[in-house]
């Protein structure tokens, strides 16, 4: 199982929460190969941390689809197919598209601002081809739109799909796969918020999340 071990780590988390995220962006970004066979004490030695800690942050991944967990037998990360892509995009684009028509009642000419640089931003990172920070941009898009709904159920589930999705273009592209057409449609998202309509933001964010399940599929033919 090898480790990389020039990673950054995070300061002032504990040992449980500095190994989750660790671990789990091993996985994401297939440092950590589907299937692969995960020792907690390999895991322990590379963190600088005890085994409890490890165990603790595996058991969280479990719960999260990302490990899967043999009592008595071994601990490997979960394979991924490309079918998953229609297990995961639908659920997650049902979720943002609620956070969205939410977010549309409650929609400041602030926050509409905000989610407009935003996007200039993202817009400019595809148009420099740096792939991995117009990713990190879109999400930034996407997450305050949740955030602004204050309701940490949205949250909590958005945030490993997310996840999952970008572990699927990892695993099968080895690049983020994004496109113009997210620009204009968050462009689109904006403009619902600024005339306080839900159901046209809702029907945009949908369209932004299931455009990409059906390009990724058309890819993988």
């Amino acid at each position: 199982m090898p480790i990389p071990q020039n990673y950054s780590r995070p300061e002032r988390m504990s040992a449980k929460e500095r190994a989750f995220l660790q671990i789990q962006r091993w996985i994401v970004d297939g440092t950590l190969q589907p299937g692969e066979k995960l020792s907690d004490g390999d895991l322990a030695e590379a963190l600088g941390v005890s085994r409890t800690p490890i165990r603790e942050a595996l058991q969280t991944l479990e719960m999260q689809g990302f490990v899967e967990m043999h009592r008595g037998r071994d601990t490997r990360v979960t394979t991924i197919t490309k079918d998953d892509i229609h297990k995961i995009y639908p659920p997650l684009a049902a979720l943002q598209s609620l956070a969205a028509a939410m977010a549309a009642g409650c929609a400041t000419a602030e926050f509409t601002e905000r989610l407009r640089t935003t996007n200039g931003e993202f817009g400019m990172a595809l148009k420099r081809r740096t792939p991995y920070q117009a990713m990190e941009l879109d999400e930034e898009f996407h997450n305050a739109i949740v955030e602004r709904t204050e309701n940490p159920y949205i949250a909590s589930f958005t945030s490993p799909l997310q996840l999952h999705v970008r572990r699927l273009k990892y695993v099968f592209f080895h690049d983020v796969m994004l496109s113009n057409e997210s620009v204009i449609e968050h462009e689109q998202i904006i403009t619902a918020f600024e005339q306080k309509d839900p159901q046209r933001a809702a029907e945009v964010m949908r369209h932004n999340w299931l455009r990409p399940m059906e390009e990724l599929s058309r890819r993988l033919e």
